[in-house]
């Protein structure tokens, strides 16, 4: 499976425990209604587009927007017992368990995807590992289809503080915590740094995505630092 779609789908299973970490910006959210109502609002952005914008390259290069749209959907129905089963399944085999979900949740037609979707929207389903990685799961890849259909969304900003937060720790997958580290990430549209070093300056959710392995994020930031986390990503 190439290096870019095994940072769409790792970090969902195996990303470490939340450490209560965003209670230090006071909040301490609800996630499911957080994710569900995010979900519906990218069922309405794609609800519009044109059937040649489905194959579109998605910000997880190897996929298109469609098929990030599948494993969302697939992420959505999946329970812990699941997972195993459908791991041991495709062999122990991470890169094509995640192919077979997308395959499977794919249909027939990009209407057939978009449904499919549609009908997970309130899904509190989700593999093994803390909640968090769920809240990470739907942001992150909401952006993976938006930039790159040019679609513009307002995420809730504690929201994605608190995903920032729980990523930060990890290096399992997607390296997060590597890719970061020795640099100062400070964002511009609310209270949030993390680090020290040269610094990364700029909005939240592209504080996020670069935090994820999505150089398409990097055009966004400044300060001395961008050029470190680039050439980490």
């Amino acid at each position: 499976m190439p290096r870019a779609a095994r940072f769409a789908l790792g970090f969902v299973v195996f990303s470490p425990m939340n450490s209560g970490s965003s209670e230090r910006y006071g909040w301490d959210m609800d996630i499911w209604p957080v994710i569900h109502a995010e979900r519906e609002a990218l069922a309405s952005d794609l609800g519009s587009l044109q059937e040649t914008q489905w194959s579109t390259p998605s910000l997880c290069t190897q996929w298109s927007v469609r098929d990030v749209l599948a494993h969302m959907t697939a992420t959505a129905k999946m329970s812990p017992p699941a997972f195993f089963v459908k791991l041991a399944g495709s062999g122990f085999n991470f890169g094509e368990l995640q192919g077979k979900n997308i395959a499977a949740e794919t249909g027939a037609s990009p209407a057939d995807t978009l449904a499919g979707f549609e009908a997970v929207v309130t899904s509190t389903g989700h593999p093994p590992g803390p909640l968090d990685t769920m809240l990470g799961e739907t942001l992150v890849h909401s952006e993976d289809i938006r930039r790159a259909l040019g679609i513009k969304h307002a995420y809730p900003t504690e929201a994605v503080v608190q995903a920032a937060e729980f990523f930060k720790g990890s290096n399992l997958l997607i390296g997060t915590k590597r890719r970061i580290t020795g640099l100062t990430l400070r964002a511009t549209d609310t209270e949030w740094s993390t680090g020290t070093g040269p610094e990364v300056t700029g909005p939240m959710i592209d504080l996020l995505i670069a935090m994820t392995g999505r150089k398409a994020a990097n055009s966004e930031l400044s300060g001395e630092g961008v050029e470190t986390l680039t050439a980490r990503s």
